[in-house]
Parts: structure tokens; C-alpha cells; sequence
């Protein structure tokens, strides 16, 4: 009996649910953002180098850098809000620091030391003796 009320209490909680956060933006201004997500609990991000498609004859309208940036970030639900929120400001408010972001839902991860890392919850990961 006294084994059985010790294994409930070992057992995790609930957990958090994720997001992937994609983040588009001036190559030159990736590691500005990427400065700016890791302030939201972001563990893991991916940084993807590419060219944009507005003609070069857009530079007037700012609009002529092709080089671009995708940052791929994990992040809690919880954050979303707060992050798009602080992006949305740095994107209106920052010299050439024009993006696009936006949320895909994860519906699972594999494996359980996986999702906490990715969640930002190791003070759960649970060692076998």
C-alpha cells in the first residue's frame, strides 16, 4: 500500500503545451532576436539563412533586402502572447527591424527528458537509481 502512494507522488504533472515560433527577419538583425526570444524560455533555436522575393527594385519602400533570416524557436504557450507582443514592438520600434512572426501548435514530442528540455522543466527530469 505504501508503495503504491509513493509512485503517485512521483509522478509529473501536467505538462506545458509548446509551440513552434517561426520568426522571419533582416539577416543582419538575426542575432538581435534571437536575444530577444531566449528572454521567453526559448532552449532550442534554429537560425535558416535565405533570400526573400521583392524585386530589387523595391529598395526605396525599404523593402529591397533579399537576405533574410527564419528563426525557428520552441517555446511555451504560456509565452506566445508576451513574445509576439515584445516582437510585434521591436519590429515597429527598431531601425530596419521589420519581421513577420507566427505560432504552429506541436501536438506531441517524443520521449520524456525530450519535452522537458524543450519546455524548459528539468527541475522534473527524474533520475533511476
Amino acid at each position: 500500500m505504501e508503495n503504491k502512494k509513493k509512485n503517485k507522488s512521483n509522478k509529473l504533472t501536467s505538462p506545458n503545451k509548446l509551440k513552434l515560433l517561426i520568426t522571419i527577419v533582416e539577416r543582419r538583425k538575426a542575432e538581435f532576436y534571437l536575444d530577444i526570444l531566449e528572454t521567453f524560455e526559448v532552449n532550442m533555436q534554429y537560425v535558416i539563412f535565405g533570400r526573400g522575393t521583392a524585386p530589387s527594385n523595391l529598395a526605396v519602400l525599404s523593402l529591397g533586402d533579399q537576405n533574410k533570416a527564419v528563426i525557428i524557436s520552441i517555446i511555451k504557450e504560456e509565452r506566445i502572447k508576451e513574445a509576439l507582443s515584445t516582437l510585434e514592438e521591436r519590429f515597429t520600434k527598431t531601425k530596419n527591424g521589420k519581421g513577420i512572426a507566427y505560432t504552429i501548435p506541436l501536438n506531441s514530442v517524443i520521449g520524456v527528458l525530450v519535452y522537458q528540455f524543450l519546455s524548459n522543466n528539468t527541475s522534473q527530469i527524474r533520475k533511476d537509481k
